[in-house]
């Protein structure tokens, strides 16, 4: 019994020193083949657009393609449910953005949990949020859109990326704080969103800075607020809500990379690494500024820390918004 118990504890160990050593040549051999990054939304929207800009400069960096894949549904859990069932082997990722934090509190039947099935990379970009118009509107401005909003209760309309993300929650505290009552129009993301706008079937959104920025330059759409504490430097001239009259008012979105949380620890390393070189590079902060967003580049605990924060302060918000999908 005991020559067997050593032989048992010996195979156990070679199997260990076996496991150990395939992960590390695993992690030291990683890329080998074509990464997925995967986008919640449809093309044309900031994550895509995001998702791209890293992507194309991620691809000389590895050695290898980075394809972006687009899966968009359900307010951007579709996307995000798949690449946490995927095999954490590195070759699937996340564009993850705020969304997911809120779509913890708003969908009470997901089938993933965005804090533990999910490793953090990196954070890409902060782009602050932004109210705009379709021009035929006579609003000039925030107070002028919220006597108009009074005189007619419900009937204009603001469109977001879906039931459940930023955009719509942003709406929803514009509508608190503004006593006002609008009447959502849901979408799948802020390609078909910018369409409609564009084309006056809906009034307004609050969407991110990037898919809108070229359209109020032109003269397309009215911008009279950004949602976060601050001005935007893309935007110099356009007042936060606080300036415009409304509380303090401090939302906006960031986007990042996850992966699939069983993901070796190395692999995550080397990821943070190469991203974090791209994002603070000079040459990718002057293409996050053409665009209206801040480049980020944080550590995955840094990033961990902020989806925790934002998942409990949005939870908060969702409560008193009393936004819930079954």
């Amino acid at each position: 019994m005991h020559k067997k118990a050593v032989r048992a504890r010996a195979l156990a160990f070679a199997c260990l020193l076996g496991l150990s050593f395939a992960g590390a040549t695993s992690a030291q051999t990683y890329p080998a083949r074509p990464i997925n990054l995967v986008v919640p939304f449809p093309a044309g929207g900031t994550t895509d657009v995001l998702a791209r800009a890293l992507g194309q400069e991620l691809s000389k960096s590895l050695g290898q393609p980075v394809v972006v894949e687009n899966k968009p549904g359900a307010g951007s859990t579709l996307g995000a449910d798949y690449v946490a069932k995927a095999a954490p082997d590195g070759y699937t990722l996340l564009m993850g953005a705020v969304h997911h934090t809120i779509a913890t509190s708003v969908y009470k039947s997901l089938h993933y949990d965005f804090q533990k099935d999910f490793a953090p990379v990196t954070t890409v970009a902060l782009v602050p949020n932004v109210l705009v118009v379709n021009p035929r509107l006579e609003a000039r401005d925030v107070q002028g859109l919220l006597t108009m909003a009074r005189a007619a209760p419900g009937k204009l309309t603001f469109g977001s990326n879906g039931m459940g993300t930023g955009q719509h929650l942003i709406g929803a505290q514009f509508e608190k704080e503004g006593h006002v009552k609008l009447l959502h129009v849901p979408y799948k993301g802020s390609g078909p969103l910018t369409t409609d706008l564009l084309g006056g079937q809906i009034d307004m959104s609050f969407d991110t800075i990037t898919p809108v920025l070229a359209h109020i330059q032109s003269g397309k759409l009215r911008a009279l607020a950004v949602t976060t504490n601050k001005r935007s430097a893309a935007l110099p001239d356009v007042p936060t809500m606080e300036e415009a009259g409304l509380k303090p008012f401090d939302m906006g979105t960031w986007f990042g990379v996850l992966a699939p949380a069983a993901v070796p620890k190395e692999v995550v390393q080397r990821l943070n690494a190469e991203m974090v070189k791209i994002i603070r590079s000079p040459d990718f902060s002057r293409r996050m500024a053409e665009i209206g967003a801040v480049p980020i580049g944080d550590s995955p605990a840094e990033m961990q820390a902020r989806i925790g924060t934002d998942t409990a302060n949005y939870a908060k918000l969702v409560k008193e918004a009393k936004v819930a999908i079954n």
